[in-house]
């Protein structure tokens, strides 16, 4: 199409891939459903205010969707703020419907096993939004759930508030016209998406990355050591091998294996590995070089005092990034997922990092490529002093400069508030649950399908 901006040329770093489903529920020619909703002017029971949903499936996005409810709270104080997530979206106030356990899968074929409950949830999602207790939707990434009840709920009338845009654009790009039509904004993290959905005429606002939002300072050097059982004098190895259970099955062994290989060439290096909160990490006491393995949950001192990584694929290559410490990226997926996505996606990175400077940083290594061999041969060079790790640096220190500033959280909440103002939904005084006058409650969590 003569005029749309092309996509970079990047693997999406996809955290769910049910979209292998069809789009949207309906035809976009059928007409909306209409959905009982109070008038703005419609007298209150109280001080409360809408009720907004916030939906995210895996841990990145239960992370970014608590520092956007502590922005709703500021911004919208009477707000109630439903959806799913997990431990540190309920800490800000969000009554959660779902859990991070049931929902964090990834990868067609995993998919396809659970797809019973995904489709149970989403029964049950559309329900909500038919009770108009609803005001407003905020998906948080993961596509595969996310863009079909953003289309739901655009379908009621519901504005949609779309926060950290899947890449559709980088596997299937008639969906970024979709979600360009669906949601009432759009708000992106990456520097390059906004002109991609303004070219299929949605409203897209670039945010900054979330990730920019974490300004607290990691613990010192020694005190870091000290909790993780290193000596603070020698270098330190992160390893990220995922933090769901298939992505350990998948990259643990491997990561190991190179952790022994890069110890033996260079001797004294300490190898750390990151662990997800509540996911045990099935670790040798030591690897076959006789190097002592140790685990941390804290990922970001982690990195803050690394000589250099080996992560999985996601979010943590560009927490990486922004510490300025030089990676290797690897992923691997169920076979058919692969087959299936070598299919659909029609770019070749798979780094974030790579992905906003528009070239390879850092190496990629993917599926048969991810063996120990192979990623201790291409880290060892990023870690000695030479042009790779010199070139290294330089591209990830291009790459913090290009995400801007922090506030990501406040600007979404602040896309909220005008959307509601736009739709004439009171701030304070009506809408949502609160409102009580002729509104069904919200449903329990226990009224929502359990994987059983």
């Amino acid at each position: 199409m003569p005029g749309r901006p092309a996509p970079p040329r990047c693997w999406p770093s996809c955290s769910s891939w049910w979209s292998w489903r069809s789009g949207t529920s309906r035809p976009a020619s059928r007409q909306r459903r209409t959905v009982t909703r109070p008038r703005p002017d419609a007298p209150s029971d109280g001080p409360g205010g809408p009720t907004l949903l916030l939906l995210a499936g895996e841990a990145s996005g239960d992370h970014h969707g608590a520092y956007l409810a502590r922005a709703l709270r500021d911004r919208i104080p009477g707000a109630r703020l439903v959806g799913m997530g997990g431990e540190r979206m309920a800490a800000e106030g969000v009554d959660l419907l779902a859990g991070l356990d049931d929902l964090a899968v990834m990868g067609f074929a995993e998919v396809a096993a659970r797809l019973p409950y995904f489709l149970r949830l989403e029964r049950r999602v559309r329900a909500l939004l038919d009770t108009g207790t609803v005001d407003l939707v905020v998906p948080i990434d993961y596509p595969g759930f996310n863009l079909r009840i953003a289309a739901a709920a655009h379908e009621r009338g519901i504005p949609v508030v779309y926060y950290i845009a899947p890449q559709v654009w980088a596997w299937k790009a008639h969906r970024t016209a979709r979600l360009a039509q669906t949601a009432d904004r759009v708000a992106v993290i990456l520097p390059f998406e906004a002109d991609l959905f303004r070219a299929e005429g949605g409203d897209a606002r670039y945010v900054g990355h979330p990730l920019l939002d974490d300004t607290g300072s990691p613990p010192d050097r020694a005190t870091f050591a000290r909790e993780a059982g290193v000596d603070p004098a020698r270098e330190i190895l992160a390893i990220f091998p995922g933090s769901r259970s298939q992505e350990l099955r998948r990259h643990l062994d491997p990561f190991l294996e190179a952790a022994d290989r890069l110890a033996r060439a260079r001797p004294g290096i300490q190898p750390v590995v990151a662990r997800a909160q509540g996911l045990p990490v099935p670790l040798p006491e030591n690897l076959p070089s006789g190097t002592r393995l140790t685990a941390v949950t804290d990922g970001r001192g982690l990195l803050a005092h690394a000589r250099g990584a080996l992560v999985k694929s996601g979010t943590t290559t560009l927490e990486a990034a922004l510490a300025g410490v030089p990676f290797v990226v690897a992923y691997r997926t169920h076979p058919l997922t692969w087959r299936i996505a070598r299919r659909v996606v029609r770019v070749e990175h798979v780094a974030l990092a790579n992905l906003v400077a528009g070239e390879r940083v850092v190496p990629e290594l993917l599926q048969g490529e991810v063996t120990g061999p192979g990623l201790a041969d291409a880290l060892l060079p990023l870690l000695e002093d030479g042009p790779e790790r010199t070139a290294a640096l330089a591209g990830l220190a291009g790459v913090r400069a290009r995400l801007g500033k922090p506030g990501a959280a406040g600007r979404v909440a602040l896309l909220v508030e005008e959307v509601l103002l736009e739709r004439g939904i009171p701030l304070r005084g009506r809408g949502g649950a609160s409102a009580g006058a002729g509104r069904r409650s919200l449903p329990a969590a226990r009224d929502l399908p359990s994987d059983g």
